[in-house]
């Protein structure tokens, strides 16, 4: 099946995507430092991106994609979440990143039979209820574009007058916040999707079901649990988890929350064994992490805090490791990449900062494949449909 990738960071999502079995048309960011990612491990043959197009560098407001129309089985992306982000300024539709207007534009010029956007947590806040509800209208009714010189608040008016009297062009999921660590990701992370079918298919949409959970991570984890266990964490090293109520049978029915330790247990130390992880690419020692309100780290026996695109600030940046003894020391390049599920072979070729700037940004790629799986099935289920 055929795909659009839009706003494509490193390659997240979109890598996700194309494991479920969809091949991209087009592959779209302006962010030149990415695309040096994407193209380097294009050169690679790494996984999904050795198929993709070469991507275009280029601000998605220079680009038309009616020649698309017919031919799209789904549009993927995650516009820009700085306008929504907690660790902004949370100027949202005044933002001139706000990218939603170009992504429901992209939807009404290809017509995809699905589409699939991500966003921050932010965008569920109450300070943007109302621009959340003006992105569900317009991805519903994308045909109903906004006039020259209409503002959104009269846009969106229109808008829900023409709902009131007309049926979809889209089924659109209400959007759904999810948390990574949920499914497989061993990264708390939350993030909003919205996910929508063309009416006509009749999909019957349901986001994916959890398939972990924190409860089975923490039976897990009581004394002489499998957990220490598997990792052969001796006694004296087994720190108690915390005291819960208890958990519903299907919660423990589900596989536990995968843990920093999990991820990272067979990566060597790169500040204790450096000539070790130099073996290992993008596994460099960086110096400089320290402790202080806001930026504490990810303890080494739950899920990672969720990374961020900053180094150094509240909530700039969390992406340090706490080890059991409670010295702290900042992730690797590599090791973020496992915390976002990223294959091993996939290579970063910038610098830490910038390397962890794209990491912060990206979807992590068993989330987004497990969501891509669930989308494929169904446009498979509607093959017959009209284009």
């Amino acid at each position: 099946m055929r795909s659009i990738e839009l706003f494509a960071g490193a390659g997240g999502l979109g890598m996700g995507v194309g494991r479920a079995g969809f091949s991209p048309l087009a592959v779209i960011e302006r962010d030149r430092w990415c695309c040096d990612t994407i193209r380097e491990n294009r050169r690679r043959e790494v996984g999904a991106v050795a198929c993709w197009p070469e991507p275009l560098e280029i601000d998605i407001r220079a680009l038309a994609f009616h020649e698309f129309r017919g031919d799209v089985d789904i549009v993927t992306g995650g516009p820009p979440c700085q306008p929504f982000s907690l660790g902004g300024k949370h100027r949202g539709r005044d933002d001139d990143r706000d990218m939603w207007p170009q992504a429901v534009r992209v939807v009404r010029e290809a017509a995809p039979r699905a589409f699939v956007f991500e966003n921050v947590k932010g965008l569920m806040r109450g300070t943007f209820a109302a621009y959340r509800d003006y992105i569900l209208l317009q991805l519903r009714h994308p045909e109903q574009a906004r006039r020259p010189g209409e503002d959104w608040s009269a846009h969106r008016a229109r808008l829900d007058r023409w709902n009131a009297k007309h049926a979809p062009r889209y089924d659109v999921h209400a959007p759904e916040l999810v948390n990574a660590a949920d499914y497989g990701v061993p990264q708390r992370r939350e993030r909003v999707f919205f996910v929508g079918f063309r009416a006509d298919l009749g999909v019957n949409w349901r986001f994916p079901p959890p398939t972990h959970s924190r409860a089975a991570l923490l039976r897990g984890q009581r004394a002489d649990g499998e957990y220490w266990d598997r990792h052969a964490v001796p006694r004296k090293f087994r720190a108690p988890p915390p005291a819960v109520g208890p958990a519903p049978a299907e919660s423990l029915a589900l596989a536990p929350w995968r843990t920093v330790r999990d991820a990272l247990h067979d990566l060597p130390d790169p500040e204790k064994e450096p000539a070790k992880a130099a073996r290992v690419a993008n596994h460099r020692f960086q110096p400089g992490a320290r402790v202080y309100a806001g930026h504490t780290g990810s303890p080494l026996d739950e899920p990672a805090k969720t990374l961020k695109a900053g180094v150094h600030g509240v909530p700039g940046g969390e992406n340090m490791l706490v080890r059991a003894d409670g010295s702290v020391r900042y992730f690797t390049v590599r090791e973020a990449a496992r915390l976002q599920t990223f294959p091993d072979d996939f290579h970063f070729p910038g610098s830490w900062s910038e390397a962890m700037r794209q990491l912060g940004n990206a979807v992590p790629m068993d989330l987004a494949t497990t969501l891509a799986l669930g989308v494929a099935r169904a446009l498979r289920g509607k093959a017959g449909a009209a284009a």
